[in-house]
């Protein structure tokens, strides 16, 4: 190995535990391949001295990164993509699940060539890494395995389901429903599914446009004939509010936090977000908008006459027999739902009470079973919702999303050569995911009390290890 530059000796401390050959042998190599085992090591003193001595502008941000640490395990390097003497660009995989994200650094050009940007970003398992099929007993004793561990570090606390057309070949039920009364999880609990609501929104605005009653390429406006913001009313259409291309922003900040229980109905959220204008020219880019599905529970409201929630509980769950999920407000007792855990906050599980909305909307914040979730999916397939036409436009991903991979309020995607979709929630104190993969006959649904991505990381898991038929 070459002989490193002096400014960078004191790296080699933590550099003690990793493989050099492994990273660049540039600037950015090493700084690289020293941040990584100092993440890696959970040592929060030592990452707190390596940030301010070689990473200055992030200092502050130890607890992050820690809390960061926690959740992922840390990163494995497993492929170097860039490489200057200024920038790696490198793909790594959490140590806690099959996740890869893309991992860019940059570094200072001069000595002691500081850190100026940490960046990853969460990507698709690339095709060469691609995980073995196994058989469906495989899979089985496989998910125990993996989820009996996440449950034994404090990782997973829910429900977990694997359906073959139609039929559970593995549900369990971990951990707790509520830790203060010792009351268990199982397959009839009832948990926060977050943004999983979006698929109930998006199937029924797809109803009434098979119906003829909306128009993807109308604007707000032609609908919520009173919206505030005349450039969101005259320029923003369904299409976009359904792909998150309209720049309608999110709703959850500041304001949110003031008016938080106050925010009752979805009127409610429009006199509060109704004056803002788009972020961007709408069409132009892609961001997730919570508030755009808000917006969509709206219209839905105004031209069927009656509730978004009434609207669903007819048209959507009891058609599929979907009997244990609905969004009834946070203050209704509601039977076998859950106490969600976070510790975003703090190093401990605390119920997540003060963050939750007064109730679910059409953004997401409903309650569900792993089993209702499979009768949702099922229904889907059925065509119990929609015509075949419009089921497919409701799961095939659009064009100016990432990766062409977001649909109507599902998000597609290919795993392991074979197409699935679906779509995941989290907000503290609660995680779920639901895909559906029409080619093998299989359904994953997880669904857990804890914060993210305490499901997606079982739902993850399973997926990628399909059997091929």
């Amino acid at each position: 190995m070459r002989l490193i530059k002096s400014a960078l000796l004191p790296l080699l401390i933590c550099l003690s535990c990793v493989a050099q050959t492994q990273f660049p042998d540039t600037p950015a190599g090493h700084q690289f391949a020293a941040w990584l085992e100092c993440f890696n090591r959970g040592d929060r003193a030592a990452l707190q001295d390596f940030l301010q001595k070689h990473y200055p502008s992030k200092a502050d941000s130890v607890d992050r990164q820690m809390d960061f640490r926690q959740r992922t395990g840390g990163f494995e390097l497993k492929k170097v993509e860039e490489s200057t003497a200024a920038k790696v660009v490198a793909l790594v995989q959490e140590r806690s699940s099959d996740q890869f994200a893309r991992l860019t650094l940059d570094v200072q050009a001069e000595e002691p060539h500081s850190i100026t940007r940490i960046e990853l970003e969460a990507i698709p398992r690339p095709p060469e890494f691609a995980l073995p099929h196994l058989t469906q007993s495989e899979l089985i004793l496989a998910t125990k395995k993996e989820v009996e561990a996440e449950v034994a570090t404090d990782h997973f606390s829910g429900a977990v389901l694997i359906a073959k057309d139609g039929k559970p070949v593995f549900t369990e039920a971990y951990g707790l429903a509520d830790r203060e009364h010792k009351t268990p999880n199982s397959i009839q609990t009832r948990f926060r599914i977050g943004s999983m609501n979006k698929m109930f929104t998006a199937v029924a605005t797809l109803q009434l446009v098979q119906a003829g009653k909306l128009d993807l390429k109308a604007t707000v406006g032609q609908y919520l004939t009173d919206y505030p913001n005349k450039d969101v009313a005259s320029k923003v259409t369904l299409h976009q509010l359904l792909t998150h291309t309209g720049g309608t922003g999110d709703f959850f900040g500041a304001e949110f936090d003031a008016h938080r229980l106050e925010l009752r109905t979805l009127t409610d959220y429009l006199k509060l977000y109704g004056n803002r204008a788009p972020k961007f020219e709408p069409g132009t880019s892609w961001e997730y908008s919570n508030y755009g599905f808000i917006l969509l529970g709206a219209i839905i409201e105004r031209v069927s006459g009656v509730s978004y929630y009434d609207y669903v509980r007819q048209h959507v769950f009891a058609p599929a027999g979907m009997i244990s999920t609905d969004s009834e407000p946070e203050e209704k007792s509601v039977a076998d739902r859950s106490v969600g855990y976070t510790r975003m906050d703090s190093s401990e599980w605390a119920p997540n009470i003060n963050t939750l909305p007064y109730r679910g909307t059409s953004a997401g914040g409903g309650y569900s079973t792993v089993a209702d979730l499979l009768r949702f999916a099922e229904a889907l397939q059925q065509h119990k919702f929609l015509d075949a036409h419009y089921t497919e436009m409701l799961t095939t991903g659009k064009p100016g999303t990432p990766d062409n991979s977001y649909a109507y309020g599902f998000e597609e995607s290919a795993v392991g050569g074979t197409r699935c979709f679906g779509h995941g929630g989290g907000a503290p104190g609660m995680n779920g995911d639901l895909k559906i993969c029409p080619g093998t006959g299989y359904v994953v649904a997880v669904l857990a009390n804890l914060d993210p991505p305490a499901a997606r990381r079982v739902s993850d898991f399973i997926t990628n290890r399909l059997p091929e038929k």
